[in-house]
């Protein structure tokens, strides 16, 4: 008998290989569903895959929300619960974070980070806090004409250094601009502002988001799978600050892998880097 995709994989029939993408997810699930509270040791196993497949982590996220969504209804949610935590307890993959693993990504780590580390490797013109300079600071501010050549450099780190230093989404705004995609990072940041913002504008702002960025005909439409645009227009039938998880992912994920690295490519960026000021030391009197 053929297997049937919406069969869960603890089914003994499925036979399904226990990797630790599954078990990652599975984690990542359970934590959004007990708000953090795990089991000691499963406490330990998230936090080590959380180091561990933390280049796709994102994606474990969003699977974990996913089967959420799609979770049977609350009669056999409860046994299926059981029977799935009873699989991982009997299944569940060896998560070691091996000597050679450990101290490898710490090193990286460290030679990427400490030069932007202003208490490791000193901060230039000077320390605002011992000179009593604080061009260091202005030099920082959340937007300046002409950022530092350390900011620049950061954003190529990861995704999320450039999204959020305002100064970063700024110019990957205008990246977006020249590529006819800005609406995609517009809807992120309308996304943040539901997450973050007031719970009595909830419903106001849930709204402006469906006309500008959802809406057939919306004039920012945003390309969206057609299963997390059916999810999403059926959750703000009742609004609530979580409601456009799904779709905010979908968009995130597709500017991480599509628009990311093509900004770091372009002319925009490596005007920057070229432009990017190296503060001169301050010279003591």
């Amino acid at each position: 008998m053929e297997h049937d995709e919406l069969t869960p994989y603890f089914w003994t029939s499925t036979k399904w290989p226990a990797t630790e993408l599954d078990y990652a997810i599975y984690l990542a699930k359970k934590n959004i569903r007990k708000q953090g509270d795990l089991i000691e040791h499963e406490k330990d196993n998230y936090n080590l895959l959380h180091k561990r497949i933390n280049h796709t982590w994102d994606f474990v996220v969003m699977q974990a929300r996913e089967q959420l969504r799609d979770a049977a209804p609350a009669g056999a949610g409860g046994a299926i619960d059981c029977q799935e935590q009873a699989y991982w307890l009997v299944n569940r993959p060896p998560v070691r974070m091996g000597w050679a693993t450990a101290p490898g990504r710490y090193i990286k780590f460290n030679e990427q980070y400490v030069p932007h580390d202003p208490i490791m490797s000193g901060c230039l013109p000077s320390n605002p806090w011992i000179t009593d300079d604080t061009t260091y600071w202005a030099m920082n501010a959340p937007t300046v004409p002409t950022p530092t050549k350390l900011r620049v450099e950061r954003w190529g780190f990861n995704f999320s250094e450039l999204l959020t230093d305002p100064l970063g989404r700024a110019q990957l705004l205008d990246f977006l601009k020249k590529e006819f995609s800005a609406e995609n990072l517009s809807f992120w940041e309308a996304c943040e502002e539901l997450r973050y913002g007031e719970q009595s504008r909830i419903t106001e702002i849930v709204d402006s988001i469906y006309q500008q960025f959802l809406a057939p005909g919306a004039t920012r439409w945003v390309n969206i799978d057609s299963k997390t645009m059916e999810r999403t227009l059926e959750g703000i039938k009742t609004p609530h600050r979580y409601v456009m998880d799904d779709a905010q992912m979908h968009i995130y994920m597709l500017m991480k892998k599509d628009s990311y690295p093509r900004f770091l490519k372009s002319e925009l960026y490596r005007n920057l880097l070229a432009e990017a000021i190296i503060p001169p030391e301050t010279k003591k009197r």
